[in-house]
């Protein structure tokens, strides 16, 4: 797995591994009016916090950008800098199941399903 660093404008540390930068990539390139992806994090499930993965057209202006490479970018939703910062994001093929994993440090928990996330 190569994973690169990346710290944009001092705000905040982020590794994206190349298999998650090209699946990223990959949904921009499929979604229509899509430029870019946008992580966010939402409350929800029974730990309290769950990632959220979507594709966009618009940038907040309070969105933090990473560049992917090929003219498209990665979101970070400000708001939740202090969850996600030094977060490393990879994407996994395990038999017929793919997914995106997050490492999180900040992380305390998760709850049994690995839906949701707890941090202390």
């Amino acid at each position: 797995m190569t994973l690169e660093y990346y710290q944009p404008t001092g705000q905040i540390q982020i590794e994206i591994s190349d298999s998650a930068k090209n699946r990223l990539i990959k949904v921009i390139q499929t979604t229509a009016g899509g430029y870019a992806m946008r992580l966010s994090v939402k409350k929800s499930g029974c730990s309290g916090y769950a990632y959220d993965l979507q594709c966009v057209t618009e940038l907040y202006s309070e969105d933090v950008k990473i560049e992917l490479g090929q003219g498209f970018q990665l979101f970070i939703d400000s708001q939740f800098l202090f969850l996600l910062n030094g977060l490393k994001l990879d994407y996994v093929k395990e038999g017929l199941q793919h997914k995106f994993i997050y490492d999180n440090p900040n992380q305390s928990g998760q709850c049994g399903c690995g839906e949701s996330f707890s941090v202390s």
